[in-house]
């Protein structure tokens, strides 16, 4: 991701949406990496991304907020959980809104 933002800034037609495209690969990028574990620490997650942890503890945050990643974050332990909803209750609560 370091390496695209560069290439993205300098393209002129790319460069208004440089900020939405990074914002994007950055819930992939987390969502892959989360989808492997159940809880990981904020310390080691943020060394894989090459990040601090409070740079990481505000992206994470604003990405749970807004719905985008399945996770719980720990502040006082460091840890972020996963919890994956399974398709079964996700089907059960679309019956029952409808």
């Amino acid at each position: 991701m370091v390496d695209v933002q560069p290439v993205l800034v300098a393209d002129r037609f790319l460069q208004p949406h440089s900020g939405y495209i990074m914002r994007e690969l950055h819930v992939l990028g987390y969502k892959q990496f989360l989808d492997s574990y159940k809880s990981v620490t904020l310390e080691s997650m943020a060394s894989s991304f090459g990040v601090s942890t409070a740079f990481l503890d505000m992206q994470l945050s604003r990405f749970i907020a807004a719905g985008r990643l399945t996770a719980k974050i720990d502040k006082f332990g460091g840890v972020v959980e996963t919890n994956r909803p399974d398709l079964k209750n996700a089907q059960y609560r679309d019956m029952i809104q409808k």
